[in-house]
């Protein structure tokens, strides 16, 4: 189940800290989808080519503590065409993952993330 709605009232912020070519960003998450990839069309882009146009998506899934959520992230696009070169979360290939707090993503060589929620 993908929830949707604006983001919940929650003591908690969930981060993507982005590294590429560009240098380190951070993006707070709020949306409940988010595309990831080389094409400006995406919500979070990445200076790479190893980055397909459209890597990957984050789903924003309700947790079982009321108010509370997590992001999963799938490899690939909407249509369901896998990236390129893949994910690597945490050195492992995947092609989802429910994120926690650390989790390191790999789009390719030269452009990563990391996955940070903060709690209040």
């Amino acid at each position: 189940m993908v929830d949707s709605a604006p983001s919940p009232p929650s003591a908690q912020q969930h981060i993507l800290v982005v590294e590429d070519r560009d240098g380190r960003r951070s993006q707070v998450l709020t949306s409940a989808k988010y595309f990831i990839g080389r094409d400006l069309a995406n919500d979070i882009c990445l200076n790479s080519q190893y980055a397909s146009r459209y890597h990957a998506m984050l789903l924003r899934v309700p947790a079982e503590k009321e108010g509370e959520y997590y992001y999963r992230i799938l490899d690939g696009d909407l249509e369901g065409r896998p990236s390129t070169n893949g994910l690597l979360i945490n050195g492992q290939k995947i092609s989802t993952h429910q994120l926690k707090s650390g989790d390191v993503i790999s789009f390719g060589p030269d452009a990563k993330a990391t996955y940070i929620v903060k709690t209040s």
